[in-house]
């Protein structure tokens, strides 16, 4: 019992260093304002919540952000993007998880990752409509965008670019699920023996 929660421990911390590595290697998809990045950082949160449950997933994307806040801080002094970022990732990985488990297979998998992204971005919408935007509005004294601007912003920017990232994700984690299945699969066995 013991032994299982300090290997958890580990790998939690091992797939957390690897999420903030990724997510320093952020870049903007063309067509998006160059705020709006891409990074491959929930990757390995999925993993981790693959193996060891949705709670090593979600402790996996708050990590990675702390790290990344630590290292290179917040222009507006609040962890805003942080805090944005961090949600966009557990609003993902939580719909994948839980139905992948219901259909575990390959195609069970793409369908899990199709049904994180639109769940993703159709709650990061909603969220920056009423909280994110608003939040950094205040906090860098930015003049507020009237409501049909905002979410005209949102259709054209915040929307598509959340499928595109939820997609990319989609695409790369596939391809490293048809190698990996089996490795999830004996590590998640091992995990639920300990």
């Amino acid at each position: 019992m013991k032994q299982g929660k300090v290997r958890k421990f580990v790998a939690v911390g091992m797939f957390s260093s690897i999420a903030y590595i990724l997510m320093l290697l952020n870049f903007p998809f063309p067509g998006f304002p160059q705020f709006l990045l891409v990074d491959f950082s929930d990757i390995p949160a999925l993993v981790a919540a693959l193996i060891f449950g949705p709670v090593a997933g979600v402790m996996v994307e708050f990590i990675k952000n702390i790290l990344d806040y630590l290292m290179t801080g917040s222009s507006t002094g609040v962890p805003i993007g942080h805090i944005a970022n961090f949600t966009a990732g557990v609003i993902f990985i939580l719909p994948t998880y839980y139905i992948f488990k219901k259909l575990s297979s390959k195609i069970g998998m793409t369908i899990a990752l199709i049904a994180g992204t639109l769940t993703m971005a159709t709650l990061m919408s909603i969220l920056n409509y009423f909280i994110i935007f608003p939040a950094y509005t205040m906090f860098m004294g930015w003049e507020p965008m009237s409501a049909p601007d905002l979410r005209q912003f949102i259709a054209t920017a915040i929307l598509p670019f959340n499928i595109v990232k939820g997609l990319l994700i989609t695409i790369v984690f596939m391809l490293l699920f048809t190698r990996l299945h089996g490795w999830i699969e004996k590590q998640a066995t091992a995990q639920l023996k300990i």
